[in-house]
């Protein structure tokens, strides 16, 4: 049990590094579209992506689905690009209603289940590959959900002060952080050692 509180702030850390920015521009890439106003599809959709990573640093941790770590370095940022490049296409009254909710629960799914693989490294790392379930797995993985969820609320609540109290035009706002997210993404795709 001694282990629990380190093993929660190294989780926490982890998805607030700046040396592990991806995980940042994923989730403000997925979250562009929406508003304060939306906060129940962004719980739903987070825990979406939560339930895909859980699963995958579930079963790479112990071993039952193996994995290519270079390929996972590529398809992390791979999800940022086309998260952050779809938002450029979103219709403009979807931006006031986003309907196909669907569609990016399962997105959501998929791509919580290629950064679950990446953190399999991390966590596999730090543990050395003997942790035990309750003070290793679970705190980490309470530490990064509690972290995403602060990135989340932190952005949301950006977006309220530029688009209420600062007037930026909602469509003008998505398309900024969307394509400055898409750059850097395929900035991290090329220097990519996959390649």
């Amino acid at each position: 049990m001694a282990q629990f509180p380190l093993f929660y702030k190294l989780g926490f850390r982890f998805v607030l590094d700046i040396y592990h920015v991806e995980y940042m521009l994923f989730l403000i890439s997925l979250l562009a579209v929406f508003t304060l106003k939306d906060w129940r599809k962004v719980f739903v959709l987070l825990s979406f992506f939560i339930l895909g990573y859980l699963l995958t640093l579930y079963l790479g941790s112990y071993k039952v689905l193996n994995y290519n770590a270079e390929l996972m370095e590529f398809l992390l940022p791979l999800t940022i690009f086309i998260t952050a490049f779809s938002n450029l296409f979103k219709k403009r009254d979807s931006f006031h209603y986003y309907i196909n909710m669907r569609k990016n629960y399962a997105l959501a799914l998929v791509f919580g289940g290629i950064h679950g693989f990446s953190y399999t490294t991390y966590f596999a790392s730090i543990t050395k590959g003997d942790f035990k379930v309750w003070e290793h797995f679970t705190s980490f993985f309470l530490g990064v959900t509690t972290g995403q969820f602060v990135i989340a609320f932190c952005f949301l609540f950006l977006s309220f002060i530029f688009l209420s109290i600062f007037g930026v035009n909602r469509r003008d706002w998505v398309m900024v952080i969307s394509s400055g997210i898409a750059g850097v993404a395929l900035t991290f795709m090329f220097e990519s050692r996959y390649w």
